[in-house]
């Protein structure tokens, strides 16, 4: 495995993939939803349960599509027959989910989101998962991450501005929707051939072999792991709230329109676009977890206020918008290399290139976590008697206002604990490398 950097022209190969995917990412988490639960034979509770029933069987293929790459032998590698796989599975799925008829209900909704989420799958998984075996130096994976995550909030701007013109244009929201599905279709395979043919699979014939029954008791021993994995799940949950409730939030909370929030949205993420180096900058000699503490106390302090936001309170909205976006790139790239130290932990004690599995389970929290949080929040605003697109009363609003803007930063608070006295920092990965290099010298 490579300890030293690399040069730019791979690091931005391998980014670039993150394009596409997150412009699919951003509609599916916030304007999918509301799309579909103003149209005729949907509600928002029922569209709630619906892409929640779609993200647990999301949820299952995590782990289950891990393990198959990491078996996988083929001249090509482990990861990249997976991501061909899923590109075709992905635009097809995403066309008919972005582009449905007047008359599409529960079960368009539901095939179409579950086979969505599995080509994302597919392609999100092996991709993040190779990421890791790039390098095996502790700031270098940091590095590799950051480039990652630096194209992902590119391609949300994209999923952000795109819309916002299709719809000016247009004059509604189904134009903007399809506006990201000729994206997807266009810049999806494109960006697929860049990866297949610029990034190297280190360790692409080295199929895993371990039998299960040891496998399962080097995750269980694995106490960095365990504790990152609820970690995961927390901040997974932290992070879905508002992710889900924000056109809500701006429209029944702001007053705002789809477009307002189309300008908010590419405030929050082009913050995060300057803020990631930034942050990086300042955390160059931390341990990685502390960093990723610092941030989410950082994205807490500026969060906390939105419940005291009204109607017309743009300007208020903006400056959170910029203060907390700052900190999104990092806390996405720190904690994916901090995934990569934590298998470090498992191949030290005798694993052998499981890191699919890993980043499987990883992936399965973190979507369990935006699973609950969406089958929660949905209907507790049912519940509350919250309409998308009607006038809604003080009960509704308010319980909107808890659940996008205080929920969240108490569950960050609890990540933060639990991360705090986090095991595996500099000076523990240091020795888990020495460890690796005494017991296979060629891999290092």
């Amino acid at each position: 495995m490579r300890a030293v950097g690399y040069r730019w022209p791979m690091l931005s190969a391998y980014g670039l993939l993150g394009l596409p995917l997150a412009a699919l990412g951003l509609p599916l988490t916030v304007y999918l939803p509301p799309f579909y639960a103003e149209m005729p034979a949907l509600n928002t509770g029922l569209v709630g349960v619906l892409i929640f029933a779609a993200r647990l069987f999301d949820v299952i293929s995590d782990p289950l599509i891990g393990t198959a790459s990491d078996r996988l032998t083929t001249r090509f590698g482990r990861r990249r027959p997976f991501i061909a796989l899923g590109t075709p599975l992905l635009m097809l799925a995403a066309w008919f989910l972005f582009v449905p008829g007047a008359d599409a209900g529960a079960a368009y909704l539901l095939v179409w989101s579950m086979l969505a989420y599995l080509g994302w799958t597919l392609i999100y998984l092996p991709y993040t998962t190779l990421g890791a075996e790039l390098s095996a130096d502790y700031d270098e994976r940091s590095r590799i991450t950051a480039w990652r995550e630096g194209f992902f909030v590119l391609g949300t701007l994209a999923a952000i501005l795109l819309p916002a013109l299709a719809q000016r244009a247009a004059g509604d929201a189904a134009a903007g929707l399809a506006a990201i599905a000729v994206f997807l279709l266009v810049a999806l395979p494109l960006t697929t051939a860049v990866f297949l043919w610029r990034v190297p699979e280190p360790d692409g014939g080295r199929a895993s072999h371990i039998r299960w029954a040891q496998s399962w008791r080097l995750l269980a021993a694995n106490a960095p792991f365990r504790r990152l994995l609820i970690a995961y799940l927390l901040n997974g949950a932290a992070n879905g709230l508002p992710a889900a409730l924000f056109l809500f939030f701006v429209i029944g909370i702001l007053g705002g329109s789809e477009v307002t929030g189309g300008v908010f949205l590419a405030i929050y993420f082009l913050s995060a676009v300057l803020g990631l180096p930034l942050w990086l900058r300042i955390g160059r000699n931390w341990s990685k977890h502390r960093l990723w503490c610092a941030s989410m106390l950082w994205v807490s302090a500026v969060f906390v206020f939105t419940v005291t936001l009204g109607e017309g309170d743009y300007i208020a909205y903006g400056v959170i918008c910029v203060l907390g976006g700052a900190c999104l790139g990092v806390d996405q790239a720190i904690a994916a290399s901090i995934q990569a130290d934590v298998i470090d932990e498992d191949t030290a004690a005798g694993g052998d290139g499981r890191a699919g599995l890993y980043f499987g389970l990883w992936g399965m929290a973190t979507k369990l976590a935006f699973a609950i949080a969406l089958g929660i929040a949905y209907p507790m605003l049912w519940l509350a008697g919250f309409e998308a697109g009607g006038d809604n009363d003080a009960t509704a609003l308010w319980t909107l206002a808890v659940l996008y803007g205080l929920l969240p930063v108490a569950i960050k608070l609890g990540v933060v604990a639990l991360m705090w006295h986090f095991p595996l920092d500099r000076r523990r990965h240091a020795e888990l490398q020495s460890e690796i290099g005494r017991r296979e010298p060629s891999s290092s």
